[in-house]
């Protein structure tokens, strides 16, 4: 189905188009994707507008809803069920759906991309072949996420979702996220609080301090900025998701951590360890950044969203610059803020290149809490990770792979997390800079150093200690273009 191309900027963004997911992230305790291919395309479009995918709107009344009934019963659960959709290149291929969205390394998949993002694999014969989990590296046209406050309802979303679409769809492979228990509530595997600076989209979310405002079109084709030329119409407010199946070695990185403390007078050894994890991350464990917390915790200004995001970094270069926190720290290296604008922006423009790169995260760890048994073991006996979910309206414009082209997830994870000079124009000599982010920094299996000064990287990391288990790329469409062009409607 050929559509007009739609003109690169939008008047308004309407939040019941949007799929809840993108802009501000499904509230959620339990979440399961379920990934499919489409066996009749006929049938599946007949089904598909009877799917109840919720929408940016949907998510901000919940939200409300959860506010206030924190307020009137306190403790009391919320049930909520959401579901949304998004498709892979095959899957609109298995749709008919002909148009050219733009983006090559969507149209590719993620497993072409396998090699480039630094994945562990081997080369063989017929190329390089990444240590996946198999069903990523066969055909998926496209994943649901059924999410909710409990597993019940999750199981509820799934169940009426698959008996909408029937024998339309085969099953090929599903991964159940859970917000950690307890304490531990909002921190991913390793035990760091999470999803602290997502940005905020201009006229939808209001921002707190030190939060980074984009325009829509960094999140949603054929809106304001959107990087992307003559999208079809049918892109219009929907987004890339990037999804990636992340495997934690948990008891092994807190060996590595026990093994290696900062020594520094005053200092015992467990403290030690904890500064190194801190200077690895970027912040403690709480969420407090090291930027303003340099040396120890504060969970007080963990907790104080009007400060725990608000900060810059010295614009000294050298070693000056990362006194407080290192240049190869993971939320340095993946957000640097101010590090790009003085040298990267256009005199001629205000705006931080940051902000066109940004993306929305929102993925939910999986897999068990560590076993007693792997603690004392030190070794990693039964899978967990990071179910990692991002939103962007491009990952590769045009047909030259280069760093103009490459956006969003793709270009943080290859330009920046796997560059060992980045952030650039810091005083080091080309080659030993501050080294790979020591969190999700990849060479395809080789050894990284990390922590690096002027007299080159300080610290080994003898292994990954986070394990892509493979992911693909996929779009999750507009409500009006589910309910047209992906259902064989004419809008």
């Amino acid at each position: 189905m050929s559509q007009a191309p739609l003109p690169p900027t939008t008047p308004a963004i309407d939040v019941e188009n949007i799929q809840g997911d993108i802009v501000i992230g499904l509230p959620k305790k339990k979440e399961e994707f379920v990934f499919f291919v489409i066996k009749n395309a006929e049938q599946f479009k007949k089904a598909l507008p009877r799917l109840k995918i919720a929408t940016t709107g949907d998510v901000q009344r919940a939200l409300k809803a959860i506010d206030e009934g924190r307020k009137q019963h306190p403790g009391k659960l919320i049930h909520l069920p959401f579901l949304n959709i998004a498709f892979s290149q095959q899957g609109l291929n298995a749709l008919g759906i002909k148009d050219d969205i733009g983006d090559t390394a969507f149209t590719h998949g993620q497993l072409a991309d396998a090699e480039t993002l630094g994945d562990q694999g081997t080369q063989t014969d017929t190329g390089f072949d990444p240590k996946w989990q198999t069903a990523f590296k066969h055909r998926i046209d496209g994943v649901l996420l059924a999410a909710g406050e409990s597993w019940k309802t999750v199981n509820d979303v799934v169940k009426e979702a698959l008996e909408i679409l029937d024998h339309s769809i085969q099953v090929v492979y599903s991964l159940k996220g859970s917000v950690r228990p307890g304490e531990e509530k909002g921190h991913e595997h390793f035990g760091w609080e999470d999803g602290i600076s997502n940005p905020a989209i201009k006229s939808i979310v209001d921002p707190l301090p030190g939060q980074r405002v984009i325009p829509p079109g960094v999140l949603l084709l054929g809106t304001e900025e959107d990087p992307g030329q003559n999208r079809p119409a049918w892109a219009v407010e929907g987004s890339f998701l990037a999804f990636r199946q992340l495997s934690q070695l948990v008891p092994e990185f807190h060996d590595f951590l026990d093994k290696n403390p900062i020594v520094l007078p005053g200092l015992d050894p467990k403290k030690g360890s904890e500064l190194l994890g801190a200077r690895l991350v970027g912040r403690w464990k709480s969420g407090a950044p090291i930027q303003l917390a340099p040396l120890a915790d504060n969970p007080e200004l963990a907790k104080d969203k009007q400060r725990n995001n608000h900060f810059v970094y010295p614009t000294e270069g050298g070693d000056e610059g990362q006194t407080a926190c290192p240049y190869s720290a993971h939320i340095r290296k993946t957000n640097p803020r101010n590090d790009l604008e003085e040298t990267d922006t256009d005199n001629t423009s205000p705006s931080n290149p940051v902000t066109g790169l940004s993306i929305t995260r929102a993925g939910i760890p999986y897999g068990p809490e560590v076993t007693h048994a792997e603690k004392w073991e030190k070794l990693t006996e039964h899978e967990r990770g990071l179910a990692f979910v991002s939103y962007q309206s491009a990952l590769l414009i045009g047909a030259d792979d280069n760093v103009f082209n490459s956006k969003g997830f793709r270009f943080i994870q290859r330009s920046w997390a796997n560059n060992v000079d980045f952030p650039p124009n810091k005083g080091f000599p080309a080659g030993k800079g501050p080294g790979f982010d020591p969190i999700i920094g990849q060479d395809n299996g080789q050894p990284r150093g990390t922590l690096g000064n002027n007299e080159g990287p300080q610290l080994k990391m003898p292994r990954d200690f986070v394990v892509s288990r493979g992911g693909e790329y996929f779009f999750s469409p507009s409500i009006h273009a589910l309910k047209t062009t992906f259902a064989g409607v004419a809008p």
